[in-house]
């Protein structure tokens, strides 16, 4: 049964949720051996940032930026859109899929520091606690695969690491200042104008493959469009009006689940002791960090 405060639909919309964006992990990693990153990103974000725009027109939701929101709402962008998006699907050309999803949602983590100086939250005992555990798991994961392996993964490990915590240093800037706009429309704002930046750099530096895409890959895009940037971002706005903020994020911890075990599935990752070990140690940090 449900605890107190926490809705049956509610707990839905959150499984809808993690598992649209961690079904993204092990798919883009595929999609990315026929499509360069910044491209297969950058088409499908703004994709999405169109689509939310419409469904916004059509349900009669404004998307006018109120005066004075830009200077917010375009720091927003570049951080939990453009940097996340970018430095994350570039990092997946040198790890693998639950490599990078166990990575990347350390943003709690991140979050609890970033609140000390922007928000005068000082961190607690359990919040350092929760950064050594999520830090040990990040360690053990690459550290236990060879000095050789480490080091040839070392670019993807810091473009992983740098996603999530720029990724909180915008979710902290946005308690602080937060955007007086429909979430719709945010959305609809970030990922569009987020993305835009990724295609047009794509389109400038890389090999454009579109005409030998398979039928698959077009399947992955159109997968990655609607779902974990579209339809799993407008459950997860559902979800939060329905539950506690740390019920909903620690469920999120859902998410990596469901990205490691496609990568198993659907690439063929290893998945033993010392992945199941980090996964455990970083999660277990993330859980510290969420709730206080």
């Amino acid at each position: 049964m449900p605890s107190a405060g926490v809705s049956a639909t509610g707990i839905a919309l959150l499984v809808a949720t993690a598992f649209g964006w961690g079904s993204n992990w092990p798919l883009l990693k595929l999609l990315l051996t026929e499509l360069p990153p910044l491209s297969a990103r950058g088409v499908s974000g703004v994709a999405a940032g169109l689509g939310f725009a419409l469904g916004a027109t059509l349900f009669g939701v404004s998307l006018r930026v109120p005066a004075g929101m830009w200077p917010r709402l375009l720091l927003a962008t570049l951080l939990n859109v453009t940097a996340w998006m970018g430095l994350a699907t570039y990092g997946l050309s040198w790890l693998g899929a639950s490599e990078g999803a166990i990575v990347a949602y350390t943003v709690p983590v991140w979050a609890a520091l970033f609140a000390w100086p922007v928000l005068g939250e000082a961190p607690t005992p359990r919040r350092l606690l929760a950064l050594g555990l999520s830090l040990s798991g990040v360690v053990l994961l690459f550290a236990g695969q060879g000095l050789e392996l480490g080091l040839a993964k070392a670019p993807g490990i810091a473009l992983m690491a740098a996603a999530p915590l720029l990724f909180a240093l915008g979710t902290v800037l946005g308690k602080r200042y937060p955007l007086a706009m429909p979430p719709v429309a945010a959305v609809a704002w970030q990922v569009g104008l987020g993305c835009l930046p990724l295609l047009l750099l794509g389109l400038a530096f890389e090999t454009q493959r579109w005409g030998t895409l398979s039928t698959q890959g077009w399947i992955f895009m159109g997968w990655m469009t609607a779902v974990p940037l579209g339809l799993a971002y407008l459950t997860w706005f559902e979800a939060i009006k329905r539950v506690p903020a740390t019920f909903a994020t620690v469920a999120m911890l859902l998410a990596p689940m469901v990205g490691v075990a496609g990568a198993a599935i659907f690439l063929a990752e290893p998945f033993g002791l010392r992945e199941a070990a980090a996964m455990t140690l970083t999660l277990a940090g993330v859980v510290l960090a969420s709730r206080g």
